[in-house]
C-alpha cells in the first residue's frame, strides 16, 4: 500500500497526488473526469469509469477444445456467474447438434442470456437483463418461496403417499438453480463495477451477505431433492405409519427453522437468529431417535430413511447457517 499525504491549496481545497502508474495504465490525460464513490466503511474508491453503465465483457468458447458437452455446459454457467455480457461459441465445422442441445439447454435455465446471431458455425449469446431489474432481496424472497413450497410438497408426498408429486418437486430444483446463478453473477457485476451497487441502492457488504444465503437455499433445495428420490422407496416397501409421523414431525421442524432463519434477515432481527440457532439441537436429537428406530427395519427402508433424516437435519443446519451469516452481517452494520 502507497502512503501519500493530503495537501492543502487554495486555502480550503484538499489534494491528493495519484500513482503514475495508475494513471498510465487507463490512459488519463489532464481535465479527464474520475469519479469517485464513498464506500460504506468510508473509504474512497476511485474509479475512470464514470457512467453506471454494465462493463462489456466477451466470452468465446471453441467446442473443438471441449471433449464433452457437459463440459460445455458447466464452461457456460461459468462464464455467466463470472458476469460476460456475451460469449459466443465458435466450431471449425458445423456446431454439432448435442452442443446445440447444450446452448438451448443453457438459455432455459440461465436468467437474461438470448441467442442473438447463429451460424452454422457459431451462436452468439448476449445477456439482454438489466442487473439493476431484479434487486438481491426480490430474488433471495423468490428462492425462499420455491424451497418453503419444495419442502411443504415433499413432506405431503410422503404423508400422501404420492410419487407424482415427488417427482414434481425435483423439477422445480431447476428454478431454485437459476435464481441463485443469477444472484452470483449480480453479485460479481457489483465487484467489478460498484457504481451499480449505488444504483441498485446497496452495499457490496448487503450484496455478499445476499449471495452468501442464495448459496445456503440452494444447497437446502438440493437436500429437498434428496429426500424427494427417495420417498418412492419408503412409499413401495410400506414404511409403517408411527415411522412416517415421525419423519414429517422431524421435517417440519426443519422447515420452521428456516423460515425463521429468513424472517430474521429481513427483519434484521438479532435476538430472533439468536434463538433459531438453539432449536437446532432439539431437531438433531429428534433426527436421532428416528435413526435408532430406523436400523430395526429392512434394508432399503433403513437406508432410505437415513437419506431422508440426514437431508432433514442438514436443512435445519443450513438454516443455523443463515441465522450465522445474519448475525455476522447486522453486526458488522452496527460497527460501520
Amino acid at each position: 500500500m502507497e502512503i501519500r499525504r493530503v495537501q492543502l491549496t487554495g486555502g480550503s481545497s484538499y489534494i491528493i497526488t495519484l500513482p503514475k502508474e495508475w494513471i498510465n495504465s487507463f490512459h488519463i490525460k489532464k481535465n479527464d473526469p474520475l469519479g469517485i464513490h464513498i464506500q460504506s466503511d468510508g473509504t474512497l474508491l476511485l474509479t475512470p469509469k464514470i457512467t453506471q453503465e454494465q462493463l462489456q465483457k466477451v466470452k468465446e468458447f471453441d467446442v473443438s477444445r471441449i471433449s464433452k458437452p457437459t463440459y460445455l455446459l458447466q464452461q457456460l454457467i461459468g462464464a455467466y456467474i463470472a458476469g460476460f455480457t456475451s460469449i459466443k461459441i465458435t466450431s471449425p465445422t458445423r456446431l454439432p447438434i448435442a452442443v446445440q442441445n447444450v446452448i438451448r439447454s443453457f438459455t432455459q435455465l440461465a436468467i437474461g442470456p438470448e441467442v442473438i446471431e447463429e451460424t452454422e458455425k457459431s451462436v452468439v449469446l448476449k445477456d439482454l437483463l438489466n442487473p439493476t431489474e431484479m434487486p438481491f432481496d426480490q430474488t433471495i424472497k423468490r428462492m425462499y418461496v420455491i424451497v418453503k413450497r419444495m419442502h411443504e410438497d415433499v413432506m405431503r408426498a410422503l404423508q400422501e403417499k404420492d410419487q407424482m408429486l415427488a417427482i414434481d418437486v425435483i423439477s422445480r430444483d431447476n428454478d431454485v438453480d437459476r435464481l441463485h446463478w443469477f444472484v452470483a453473477r449480480q453479485y460479481n457485476i457489483l465487484l467489478q463495477n460498484a457504481s451499480l451497487a449505488n444504483k441498485m441502492n446497496i452495499t457490496i457488504e448487503t450484496a455478499s451477505t445476499c449471495f452468501l444465503i442464495s448459496r445456503i437455499i440452494e444447497r437446502i433445495g438440493d437436500h429437498i431433492v434428496r429426500i424427494a428420490e427417495n420417498i418412492p422407496n419408503l412409499i413401495n416397501h410400506n414404511l409403517d405409519k408411527k415411522s412416517i409421523s415421525r419423519i414429517i414431525t422431524a421435517g417440519n421442524l426443519s422447515l420452521d427453522i428456516f423460515n425463521k432463519s429468513i424472517s430474521s434477515f429481513f427483519k434484521k432481527d438479532i435476538h430472533a437468529s439468536n434463538e433459531n440457532i438453539e432449536s437446532v439441537i432439539t431437531l438433531e436429537s429428534v433426527c436421532e431417535e428416528i435413526n435408532t428406530h430406523a436400523l430395526q427395519q429392512k434394508g432399503i427402508i433403513a437406508l432410505s430413511v437415513g437419506y431422508v433424516v440426514e437431508s432433514i437435519r442438514r436443512t435445519g443446519e443450513y438454516s443455523e447457517d443463515i441465522s450465522e451469516t445474519v448475525i455476522n452481517y447486522l453486526v458488522g452494520a452496527e460497527q460501520s
